[in-house]
């Protein structure tokens, strides 16, 4: 079956009344125009329009109504900047780049790996003019600021300064706050939470010098190894009061 039938058939279902993932006309069209199986892993790739996510180089490629529920939430004016913080494989930033103009979106990883696949990516589905650089998604990409959305596709304890700060005046940042629940939520310009869209479950923010693609992908993991590397050469107890006497008894004999 043709991709593009494939495409209709998964937004069909996204739109329909059972699930209403997809609500604007805008959205639909985006993403019955997106290849999206040119952000899958190429062993995926059959499965690119089935509503499931996959896992890329410590990343995910979003479900089509994950995508969806996002962009929707977004509310993306027309010809309105946008900022993409943790682009992942480059999904998302496609289908917005298709609402609003791929000279419009900016978008930031942390991970290299990510961010040279997140270009090849746009570059094949033909989205090259989406601006992709290797940024700490905290501090944003103050660069081309003020945004009118910023989307940050992992989540926090709370709202970054530096995302808001960087805010036109009638912007709006979504980003899961949380740890365990998380809550995808609505940020305005002066820090308040304007709304919220439900519970989701996003891999945490990454910090200047942390990488997706590694095994220790974020400082609490990091951490806890650390710290329980210690405990384990630690000596504790008893073990400090241990006198070796015969060592003891040579030093006095030959003093």
């Amino acid at each position: 079956m043709e991709r593009a039938v494939l495409r209709d058939d998964m937004v069909a279902s996204l739109e329909h009344d059972t699930k209403g993932w997809i609500e604007t006309e805008s959205v639909s069209l985006a993403m019955r125009t997106v290849p999206r199986h040119e952000f899958v892993p190429p062993v995926h790739r059959e499965r690119a329009y089935t509503d499931r996510s996959f896992e890329r180089f410590g990343s995910r490629v979003l479900a089509p109504s994950t995508a969806a529920r996002l962009i929707e939430a977004l509310t993306l004016p027309a010809d309105g900047s946008v900022l993409v913080v943790g682009v992942g494989v480059g999904y998302t930033a496609a289908v917005i780049a298709e609402i609003v103009g791929t000279h419009n979106v900016h978008a930031i990883d942390i991970t290299r790996r990510l961010v040279t696949d997140a270009r090849r990516n746009l570059a094949a589905a033909d989205y090259d003019g989406v601006l992709v650089d290797c940024h700490d998604g905290s501090e944003g990409l103050v660069e081309y600021a003020p945004y009118d959305r910023i989307l940050v596709e992992a989540a926090a304890v709370n709202p970054p300064a530096a995302l808001v700060r960087q805010l036109s005046s009638e912007g709006r940042l979504l980003i899961p706050l949380g740890t365990n629940p998380q809550t995808l939520t609505l940020v305005a310009p002066n820090g308040e939470r304007t709304a919220e869209f439900g519970r989701v479950a996003f891999d945490p923010l990454l910090i200047d010098g942390e990488q997706g693609d590694t095994i220790e992908r974020n400082r609490t993991l990091r951490e806890d190894r650390e710290f329980a590397a210690r405990e384990s050469t630690g000596r504790s107890g008893w073990e400090h009061d241990w006198i070796d006497w015969t060592q003891q008894t040579h030093d006095y004999q030959h003093r």
